[in-house]
C-alpha cells in the first residue's frame, strides 16, 4: 500500500468532499499532502483528520489568486522537499439554469476558476519542480463535460475545457509529467447536494450500480492515475459514473 512513500502531493479544494477523499487515499499510501481551500477552519479539521502536520499541511486562499497558487507550490517543496503529484480539484458552479439566461460575468468566473486557475497551478508546479524532476497531474473534471447537462450548462462547458486541457498538457509536458483526469458523475458531497438531497434513491436509480459515488471511489481512482502503476497512462479521462454513460438516455 505504501506506493507513495516519500512523495508529496498538492490537492486543491482539499478540505472536504472529493479533494479530501483523494488526499486521504494518498496519505494512506504513504504520501505527504498539502491541502488548499478558502476556509482555514475547514482546512485545519482536514489536516487533523489526515494525521496532523507530519503528513499534511494547509494553505488557505483563493484558487484564482496567483500569489496563493505560488504559495501552495512553494509550501510543498519547502515543507516536504518535493512536489510529485498535483491534483486540480477546485471547481465552482454558482449558476443554475439555461445558458440563454446565464449572466456572462458568472460564466467568466466559472471558467476562470475551473479552467484558467487550473492551468495556472500547473504552470507554477512545472516551473518550481516538475520540469526538472517530473511528476503527475490529475484534474477532477465531470461527466457534465462529456454531455449536455440540464441546469448546469456553464459548469459542463468548463469541465469540457478541463478535459481538453488534460489532453493538451499531456502532450506538452511529456515525457516528464503525466496528465490525466477523472470525470465523476454525482458524488455524495456537500458541493453536489443540490443534485440529490431529498431524492437520493431517485437519482441513484439512473446508475446501473444503483448508488451514488463517494469521495472514496474517486480517491481510489486518483491513487491509480497518480501512481507508478499508471506510468504509461497520460492524456486520459477516466469516467467514474457507476455505469451511467453506458446506459445512455432513459
Amino acid at each position: 500500500m505504501h506506493t507513495f512513500e516519500g512523495k508529496t502531493a498538492l490537492v486543491t479544494g482539499g478540505s472536504r468532499g472529493i479533494g479530501l477523499g483523494i488526499a486521504r487515499s494518498l496519505v494512506e499510501r504513504g504520501a505527504r499532502v498539502v491541502l488548499t481551500a478558502r476556509k482555514p477552519d475547514a482546512l485545519a479539521e482536514a489536516v487533523e483528520s489526515l494525521g496532523g502536520p507530519e503528513v499534511a499541511v494547509a494553505v488557505a486562499g483563493n484558487a484564482g489568486d496567483p500569489e496563493h497558487r505560488a504559495a501552495a507550490v512553494r509550501t510543498a517543496v519547502e515543507t516536504f522537499g518535493s512536489l510529485d503529484a498535483l491534483v486540480g480539484n477546485v471547481g465552482i458552479n454558482p449558476a443554475y439554469g439555461p445558458l440563454m439566461d446565464l449572466d456572462l460575468d458568472a460564466c467568466r468566473k466559472i471558467l476562470d476558476t475551473n479552467v484558467v486557475a487550473s492551468l495556472g497551478l500547473v504552470q507554477e508546479a512545472w516551473r518550481a519542480w516538475m520540469a526538472e524532476h517530473g511528476g503527475a497531474v490529475l484534474f477532477v473534471a465531470s461527466v457534465a463535460g462529456l454531455r449536455s447537462s440540464q441546469e448546469i450548462g456553464a459548469y459542463g462547458v468548463s469541465k469540457a475545457a478541463l478535459i481538453n486541457l488534460t489532453t493538451q498538457l499531456a502532450v506538452e509536458l511529456a515525457p516528464k509529467v503525466r496528465v490525466n483526469a477523472v470525470a465523476p458523475a454525482v458524488v455524495k458531497t456537500r458541493f453536489a447536494g443540490a443534485l440529490f438531497e431529498g431524492r437520493e434513491a431517485e437519482v441513484a436509480a439512473v446508475y446501473p450500480m444503483a448508488r451514488l459515488g463517494t469521495p472514496e471511489d474517486i480517491g481510489e481512482a486518483a491513487a491509480y492515475l497518480l501512481g507508478d502503476g499508471a506510468g504509461w497512462v497520460t492524456g486520459q479521462t477516466l469516467v467514474l459514473d457507476g455505469g451511467g454513460l453506458s446506459r445512455g438516455p432513459r
